[in-house]
């Protein structure tokens, strides 16, 4: 996996339902490095932070290979890299293959897979058509969340460094269509709840399944 590209965003008021409010669901290219940090990314804008930055989702990275399967849907936008909300774009990146707990060395931070991205009206916002919601969940290509380990710069044409991966392996993927399946695996189920890379409340939800 490789940076194509790294994303930060200002605070940008939209309105919604008549109210107006901020969003940092508006990022876009740098030609400097960024510095991962714990809570979130340098100088980038978490407008709600009870669902956006934390230890849980301090950086978030969508896959490069889904831009043209996005720009075919929606021809009528001004397209650059951080159309989702990603801070790094990133070639190669594959939810089928990406284990939750999998650490990596990206530039000078560790970092490690945690949960995938749940959209939110925001992103409906960004691509004027809260359709894209369903379309993205049905899709399945959420890219992921991480928690930053050691905080580090990195920049565009830094390649991801396979620390440790964890067994048994939950994917991203499964996880994802796990959050969202009206029957879901009891094995994966047990597999989530066991996995400390996602965060507690999460795991807590899932376990009356079990």
């Amino acid at each position: 996996m490789k940076i194509i590209a790294t994303n930060i965003g200002k605070a940008t008021t939209i309105t919604w339902n008549g109210k107006q409010q901020s969003t940092g669901i508006y990022k876009y290219p740098t030609t400097q490095p960024i510095l991962l940090q714990q809570e979130q990314v340098a100088h980038d804008t978490v407008a709600d932070k009870r669902v956006h930055g934390g230890t849980f989702k301090a950086c978030y990275l969508f896959s490069a290979d889904q831009y043209p399967y996005w720009k075919e849907k929606y021809p009528g936008l001004e397209w650059d890299w951080g159309m989702f909300g990603e801070n790094l774009t990133v070639a190669g990146l594959d939810e089928n293959k990406l284990i939750v707990g999998s650490t990596y060395r990206i530039g000078g931070a560790v970092v490690q897979i945690t949960q995938p991205r749940e959209p939110c009206y925001k992103l409906g916002i960004r691509f004027c058509n809260q359709q894209i919601l369903k379309e993205f969940i049905v899709h399945g290509h959420p890219g992921t969340y991480v928690r930053v380990l050691q905080n580090g710069n990195v920049k565009a044409g830094d390649t991801f460094e396979l620390i440790m991966a964890p067994t048994p392996s939950l994917t991203t993927k499964q996880f994802f269509d796990l959050l969202f399946a009206k029957d879901k695996d009891r094995q994966l189920v047990k597999m989530a709840v066991e996995n400390e890379a996602l965060p507690l409340s999460k795991r807590e939800r899932l376990k009356k399944y079990l």
